[in-house]
């Protein structure tokens, strides 16, 4: 990529988390609906900061930061870089003002760009603005997640855009099932392009056969399981997941709403659940529990991204959850300095989900992109693909 190329694609995204912040107020830009959640006007200024911080502070002369106290204020979890906000108050971080916080992208965007224009695109260089911009497109999701679960809190259940995204009908025809022979086979980022690092070393595993659902489980699915007790029996559930469920006394997946029928808060506001859509926004609990009241399990990463090819709705709908804990591929090593800290050193207590949402932004995910979150995470867009085991050729 030359750097006429990558100036205009620095544009673009940085223009595209502008534009998803558009239709807020100033007031929805500063809450915080929970610690795992951020404010969009933390989106906003962490993405600048990110740029800031990795790209002009080591390669621009007589560096200077827009506000000193925004390397604090905007950190999210880089130990190498120095102090940080604690996550769970950035709500209360009514200052700066949204406005403020727009004149720092402003000035970030004005500065990297001059360096881009006089400097020679070196590959360290290249290779870093990519990450950056990976980096904003994970938070334009993460923007629009968290402005759901923030308008889901208020009585009004506003919307945020008149429509929800388009999310395609998956069939309403039993559940069909593509077969594989398993064997030995490699999965990890391999060949040209970007990917994260824990997305490497590419290697080997062996797969026993086994089979992958060709739709993704629907709303009218798991609908199923709700109105069979599916919450109320003990049976299905993991022990700790069984806990989660009970200490919040879940009845069925955040954002259903019960009522003369059932509906679900989208980000186009209240509307009638709609059987044929996939499910979204069920924990890991939820997701393995429905999958033994439907006999069958969740795959593994490995088996996901070996027979994702053959599936539909692979990437386009929700993150699916599989069985594999997150953690490194073998040879596996983190980058030095703080940018190494981006994904390695969460590799503890959360399982792999794969494939992509209808709010991940195009052309970020492919094939062996590895997403995680902790079992009890639903406020992403995350739904499930189930898989079975198959009888072995050598049984």
């Amino acid at each position: 990529m030359n750097v006429h190329t990558l100036a205009a694609r620095f544009r673009a995204i940085r223009q595209t988390t502008v534009e998803l912040a558009a239709p807020l107020a100033a007031e929805d830009c500063c809450v915080q609906s929970m610690p795992d959640a951020s404010p969009v006007k933390w989106h906003l200024a962490h993405t600048s900061w990110f740029f800031e911080t990795f790209v002009l502070e080591p390669r621009e002369g007589h560096f200077q930061p827009f506000d000193a106290s925004f390397r604090v204020l905007f950190n999210s979890y880089y130990n190498g870089v120095g102090q940080r906000h604690p996550r769970a108050q950035r709500g209360l971080l009514t200052r700066p003002a949204l406005d403020r916080v727009q004149a720092y992208r402003s000035d970030v965007d004005r500065r990297v760009l001059a360096l881009l224009d006089r400097a020679e695109l070196a590959a360290d260089l290249a290779q870093l603005m990519e990450l950056g911009l990976q980096h904003e497109q994970q938070h334009q999701e993460l923007l629009l997640t968290d402005v759901k679960h923030l308008f889901s809190c208020n009585p009004l259940h506003p919307a945020y855009r008149k429509v929800e995204a388009s999310i395609a009908s998956i069939a309403s025809a039993p559940q069909s099932w593509q077969d594989f022979s398993g064997g030995l086979v490699r999965i990890g980022h391999e060949g040209a392009g970007f990917c994260f690092d824990n997305e490497l070393p590419c290697h080997q595993v062996w797969l026993e056969p086994y089979a992958l659902a060709q739709r993704l489980v629907s709303n009218g699915d798991y609908l199923a399981f709700v109105q069979d007790g599916g919450y109320a029996d003990p049976e299905h559930w993991l022990a700790e997941g069984w806990d989660w469920r009970a200490a919040g006394a879940r009845q069925h997946p955040l954002y259903w709403q019960q009522g003369d029928s059932w509906q679900e808060f989208t980000l186009g506001g209240t509307v009638a659940l709609e059987p044929q859509h996939p499910v979204q926004h069920v924990s890991y609990y939820e997701a393995d529990a429905y999958a033994r009241w439907a006999q069958a399990r969740l795959p593994t990463e490995a088996e996901w991204e070996h027979g994702a090819g053959a599936l539909t709705q692979a990437a386009d709908a929700v993150w699916q959850w599989t069985r594999s804990s997150y953690s490194p591929y073998p040879g596996f090593r983190a980058a030095p300095g703080a940018v190494g800290e981006y994904n390695g050193k969460f590799m503890v207590n959360q399982y792999v989900l794969r494939g992509g949402s209808s709010a991940t932004p195009a052309g970020h995910v492919r094939r062996s992109y590895r997403n995680f979150f902790p079992a009890s995470a639903c406020w992403q867009f995350s739904g499930i693909r189930l898989a079975r085991d198959l009888e072995s050729a050598l049984a």
